[in-house]
């Protein structure tokens, strides 16, 4: 049945975004190539209206029970608010104050949820401040074909795995997944159509969702921190962002505004989208391969969690220094 389920959110996200390919070419949502951005040929943008409708399908479908209408509504909300200014600003582009300012209500909207469904006041407070960081991180670092998608495809399926089966993160993160795949065909390895903010920020926003919910699964457990491994997949997208983002700001730039800066755009100029999304990739899937294991090991979890997201993160910040590196020498 689980499979039957998957199987339809793929085959519905893909048709999802063959109409948003349409739906942009007839209104001209068209990313150009420029010097601050790394694709080479005119691509629409917007086809991550396709994976918001999927997803937002099922937290509206979970919402019908009213034992979960307190945490899934309001988690929908937030979800058409991030969407619906990344949509927005897909075909009208708007100040990066109202944008962060929409987020963080939107974020303020997941943490009421969580707290509604028991999660204790640090933690949803926690998660608020998640989603404002993903939504962001996810969208500054949406800029070669396949890479956004699948990032948050492997991300999700560690938060469903964590969690573990019959939780509604299980479902939620495998949902999640199938709705990406279904994306993949339109933006990999040749992008046909762009996530566009609209898909990007729904993305980050829907990470912190699962990151909420696995604390919830493991409130009151020996692995009740198990959220915080979600960091591990994450690590290539987070030092990146980061680090990245730092430096900018050291120099006094316009961090703000789209630029070809991150490791990912510098491997990418050296080696190509396949091969750069291919290796975050794997980066990302050996994280998941470490966080679920440290997920099932129970005695010493804090002390070891604590050690394997801080070397990891360590070594995605030498892999950062690597590629800036060898770009520039």
């Amino acid at each position: 049945m689980e499979i039957a389920l998957y199987a339809c959110a793929a085959l519905v996200a893909a048709a999802l975004t063959w109409l948003a390919r349409r739906y942009a070419m007839a209104r001209r949502l068209v990313d150009q190539p420029g010097e601050r951005r790394s694709h080479q040929t005119a691509t629409p943008r917007g086809g991550g209206i396709a994976i918001v409708l999927v997803m937002l399908a099922v937290l509206l479908w979970s919402g019908r029970d009213t034992t979960q209408a307190g945490f899934a509504l309001p988690s929908a909300l937030g979800l058409v608010l991030v969407a619906g200014v990344g949509w927005w600003d897909d075909h009208r582009p708007l100040s990066a104050r109202l944008r962060l300012a929409v987020h963080i209500v939107a974020a303020l909207l997941l943490a009421a949820a969580f707290r509604e469904a028991g999660l204790d006041a640090v933690t949803a407070i926690v998660i608020c401040g998640t989603a404002v960081v993903l939504v962001n991180v996810w969208n500054f670092m949406d800029g070669i074909n396949g890479l956004a998608v699948s990032q948050a495809a492997l991300v999700a399926a560690t938060a469903a795995v964590i969690a573990g089966p019959d939780t509604t993160a299980w479902l939620l993160g495998w949902l999640l997944v199938a709705a990406c795949i279904g994306f993949v065909p339109f933006n990999f390895p040749h992008a046909r159509i762009f996530l566009g903010d609209v898909g990007s920020g729904a993305l980050g926003y829907l990470l912190a969702l699962l990151a909420g919910m696995v604390a919830l699964e493991h409130t009151g457990t020996p692995v009740r921190g198990a959220a915080a491994l979600l960091l591990l997949p994450a690590s290539a997208f987070l030092v990146d962002a980061a680090l990245t983002l730092g430096r900018r700001i050291l120099r006094r730039e316009h961090w703000w505004q789209p630029h070809v800066q991150h490791a990912y755009q510098a491997l990418a100029r050296q080696h190509g989208h396949t091969a750069t999304t291919v290796a975050y990739g794997l980066w990302s899937l050996a994280g998941m391969l470490l966080a679920c294991c440290l997920a099932r090991s129970g005695y010493a979890f804090g002390f070891m969690m604590a050690a394997a997201v801080a070397a990891w993160q360590g070594m995605g910040a030498l892999w950062w220094r690597y590629l800036q590196d060898s770009e520039h020498g």
